[in-house]
């Protein structure tokens, strides 16, 4: 009785929390279908103008969490009414979230994975005609030629405004080092290469792939501690 009592409890707990919260992270599809079924959805890019000139969802109110758009747009949102947020992967529209969590919003829907991962599933963007487009960078045919005939490969995938990328970045680029020239370091920035992006179906950075006589051997997806990456890097290339 007493275990049936607790497992009530916890139960409880868990739904009063989950309700309390009102902030969930859904995939692209799920997102999507969210956004259909919704008669009154707010939906926030919290990209650069940029970025949203080059692709966005339809409907999507451009609020860059960089700068004080953000606090503008989001004085002027319904609390009460569902707002769902997005950005290129992920983490700049996790951080809008928690800040309109903050706020008082009820109903909060954060895209995982962002614009890269709705891209990934092969799902609607709409373009601003208005605003010139943005360089869409190298296709998957450009990266290939990149590629090919290289021996050792690292490929970086990364953004300017990725924390993680940054942290990696040094430690990286010291491991290439100290390989004297055996490893080959491609760095690609994802904001300014779509296309290659979406053809690599890449919905988390940062990412790494391995190379070895031009084809993949192995990938890393975000990052774990120095000794550890170094040495399963050392285990792939060399």
């Amino acid at each position: 009785m007493k275990k049936l009592i607790l497992s009530l409890l916890i139960a409880s707990s868990l739904i009063a929390c989950s309700n309390q919260e009102g902030l969930q992270e859904v995939s692209a599809t799920e997102f999507q279908s969210q956004l259909a079924s919704s008669d009154d959805k707010q939906i926030v890019d919290v990209r650069t103008i940029d970025e949203y000139n080059n692709g966005h969802i339809e409907g999507a109110i451009l609020a860059d969490i960089s700068s004080n758009l953000f606090q503008e747009v989001a004085s002027k949102l319904d609390k009460d009414k569902p707002v769902f947020v997005y950005c290129l992967s992920g983490g700049r529209s996790s951080a809008a979230a928690n800040q309109l969590k903050e706020m008082g919003f009820k109903s909060i829907t954060n895209l995982s994975g962002g614009m890269l991962a709705w891209q990934s599933a092969n799902l609607p963007v709409s373009t601003d005609a208005s605003s010139p487009k943005a360089a869409e960078g190298m296709t998957l045919a450009d990266f290939n030629n990149q590629i090919k005939g290289k021996k050792l490969v690292i490929v970086d995938y990364n953004a300017v405004w990725c924390g993680p990328c940054k942290q990696l970045s040094p430690v990286l680029e010291a491991w290439i080092k100290s390989q004297n020239g055996q490893v080959e370091l491609i760095k690609i920035d994802v904001d300014a290469n779509q296309e290659l992006a979406k053809a690599k179906q890449i919905e988390s950075i940062p990412y790494l792939e391995f190379y070895k006589d031009g084809k993949m051997v192995d990938k890393q997806i975000g990052m774990g501690d120095a000794a550890s990456m170094t040495k399963q890097w050392t285990k792939t290339l060399l």
